[in-house]
């Protein structure tokens, strides 16, 4: 997988474009350590991406809160 800094992304957005729309997935850099920050994908690619199903027991086992269930975020994260 190829990658580019901002600026050469920049001047070359067009090409990229055309390197994308033919499958190529491009990493994107930045900073002066070149840290990479996002990956330019093909839309179809990201579009066509399965449902994963999480835990074990997906599809086996239920839940249900109560309609007068209240609890905030940080409440629910300290315990």
């Amino acid at each position: 997988m190829p990658t580019m800094t901002v600026g050469q992304f920049k001047a070359h957005f067009s090409e990229v474009l055309d390197r994308v729309q033919q499958g190529e997935d491009i990493v994107i850099s930045y900073g002066k350590k070149k840290e990479k920050i996002a990956v330019l994908v093909p839309f179809a690619s990201y579009a066509d991406k399965p449902h994963r199903t999480l835990g074990l027991l997906a599809g086996k086992a239920s839940f249900a809160t109560a309609d007068d269930f209240k609890i905030s975020d940080d409440e629910l994260l300290s315990l």
